[in-house]
């Protein structure tokens, strides 16, 4: 058991610093104290262990749009295959590992291909949530709504272009008494009642883009102006978006849907091919959104969940946005704790040393 616990323990390290395409997510879950109003609407199970196999697919994808012209318009996007993998939620702590299902030459041909290493903790509780990531991704193809691309013929691609993700989240349940965010999207707790929250959701985060020649092609750049030659783009965002959550319960089965906007403040930095570069401050917006559907149920629970975060920031002659979602697929089953696995993670070397 000593042994497993190592592994568990070790894991993120080992595989994250091992592999470009592996998918990496660690939930934290703080203890719950006793709440009476509480439980005639959520139910915990502390003395439980969880395990679920998981697809899931994460894509992080950014757009160039020309502000004298909206119909002008570039979106770039990561052609990231589906990655499979398995949870588990032990001593109080949820990991899930996942790695990349290999793409067909097919799909490669058409969409190129896409590197990523993506690394993300969470620690939910009842009221507060603070989501940590790191993402890396190298490969992308563009998609221009006025060019027409025939089936089975390739999008134009830019093998070249990075991008790097790097934040933190937080959030603030408001109704937190009646209402579970964990119920919808980590399993670690099931909610009684259909209920809802005001919520409060803030972020900062540094995105940024390169790549060895100007994002936008030459045959672009007399549509978007001046800042056609980008060729890095850096932008350090803080955003608050106030919102609000609700989940329909039915006999287990949960539909839930959240949804925040607000300020941002962008402190933005972009170099030209002929090596000048610019610094800027914007105000633009920040948005936040999720959905979540399954069953929760006291053994069996499982379902879908969509999450989206994007952000905005406008150049002299460009906007530009980048979007980052997640979609999930998973299924597990609660088992009673035994043994050691009735200790929580702050209790284990205690028990090494004893």
């Amino acid at each position: 058991m000593k042994f497993l616990l190592a592994v568990f323990l070790s894991a993120i390290t080992v595989f994250v610093f091992a592999q470009d395409d592996v998918d990496v997510e660690t939930t934290l879950a703080p203890p719950s104290k006793y709440d009476s109003l509480r439980e005639h609407y959520v139910k915990s199970y502390p003395d439980h262990f969880f395990i679920w196999p998981v697809l899931k697919q994460r894509s992080q994808d950014f757009e160039l749009k020309s502000l004298a012209d909206g119909k002008n318009k570039l979106t770039y996007k990561s052609n990231k295959p589906y990655s499979l993998g398995v949870g588990m939620y032990l001593f109080d702590v949820g990991l899930e590992l996942t790695f990349a299902v290999p793409l067909n030459e097919k799909r490669k041909a058409i969409y190129g291909e896409s590197k990523a290493r993506d690394l993300q903790i969470n620690a939910l509780g009842k009221k507060f949530g603070v989501d940590a990531y790191f993402q890396k991704y190298q490969g992308f193809y563009i998609v221009d709504p006025n060019v027409k691309v025939l089936p089975n013929e390739p999008y134009p691609q830019r093998a070249d272009i990075q991008t790097r993700n790097i934040g933190l989240n937080g959030s603030y349940i408001f109704n937190h008494k009646k209402f579970s965010f964990r119920s919808a999207y980590t399993y670690a707790e099931r909610q009684l009642r259909s209920n809802g929250s005001f919520i409060l959701f803030s972020s900062i985060s540094g995105f940024k883009v390169t790549g060895d020649s100007a994002i936008i092609a030459d045959e672009y750049a007399s549509k978007f102006g001046s800042n056609a030659n980008i060729k890095t783009i850096k932008a350090t965002t803080f955003g608050i978006a106030p919102g609000y959550t609700y989940s329909l319960i039915y006999k287990g089965f949960f539909l839930n849907g959240t949804l925040a906007i607000g300020p941002s403040h962008n402190w933005l930095f972009y170099q030209a091919e002929d090596g000048t570069t610019k610094n800027d401050i914007k105000f633009n917006a920040y948005v936040a959104a999720r959905i979540g559907l399954g069953y929760n149920g006291d053994h069996f629970f499982g379902g879908l969940g969509f999450v989206n975060q994007s952000r905005t920031a406008k150049f002299e002659t460009i906007q530009f946005s980048s979007t980052t979602s997640t979609f999930k697929i998973l299924i597990g089953y609660r088992f009673k704790e035994f043994g050691i696995l009735k200790k929580r993670l702050v209790d284990i070397p205690k028990e090494w040393f004893n």
